[in-house]
């Protein structure tokens, strides 16, 4: 499994905490993790947390990843960017509790997380937490076990309506602000990282165009 780590500016200086504890989780599973940043460095391109939810989308409409970790200062700004576009089904967490039920009953593909609400003293160690919980078992085993085929249906319907009610993902891609999009992906890794693993051909001409405009 490849993790992406998308931090907004808000919250940037927490990038190498917050990927520290992706790391240590992801060695320990035998994942992948990369950090697309923010990395909390002078001058970088910046990152909202709207823009956090269009490059999530990017990274797993392409299968550049298999999972995005994201957040903001609540975590609800970036959630609801990520869930305005389809292939992405992105929850929130602010316990362990939280990650291992959107794991088990909703089975999504992203998470967000309250970067600077709540963390305080021992925020790594919860973030810690929630991510091996996150990642226990394999998602959308049901929770508690017997409700595991009602629960994995109504994930299946919402994805079968995410499909119809949302436009295909390059369209979108097309019809967005231009200037908005490049920004989104000038990140200093962005290139680097997700090249290198992207698997939509289509997907990554037009961002090496937007790129070279």
């Amino acid at each position: 499994m490849k993790i992406a780590l998308i931090n907004e500016n808000s919250q940037a200086s927490k990038n190498s905490l917050i990927f520290k504890e992706i790391q240590a989780v992801a060695d320990k599973k035998g994942f992948q993790a990369f950090n697309y940043g923010m990395y909390g460095e002078e001058g970088e391109s910046q990152l909202t947390y709207v823009q956090n939810g269009l490059l999530t989308a990017i990274l797993l409409n392409s299968k550049a990843a298999d999972f995005v970790i994201t957040g903001c200062g609540t975590g609800i700004g970036a959630m609801l960017s990520c869930n305005s576009f389809p292939g992405v089904i992105c929850g929130f967490a602010a316990d362990p509790v939280d990650a291992y039920l959107f794991s088990q009953v909703n089975g999504g593909n992203a998470l967000s997380l309250p970067f600077a609400k709540g963390f305080g003293w021992g925020a790594e160690l919860n973030l810690h937490y929630m991510l091996e919980r996150l990642f226990e078992d394999e998602k959308g085993g049901g929770y508690p076990k017997e409700r595991a085929i009602p629960e994995q249906r109504n994930a299946g319907i919402l994805n079968t309506i995410k499909a119809t009610t949302y436009k295909d993902f390059l369209t979108i891609l097309k019809e967005l602000d231009q200037d908005f999009l490049k920004e989104t992906v000038s990140g200093k890794h962005f290139q680097e990282l997700f090249f290198a693993h992207c698997q939509d051909q289509a997907i990554a001409d037009y961002i090496t165009n937007v790129l070279n405009k």
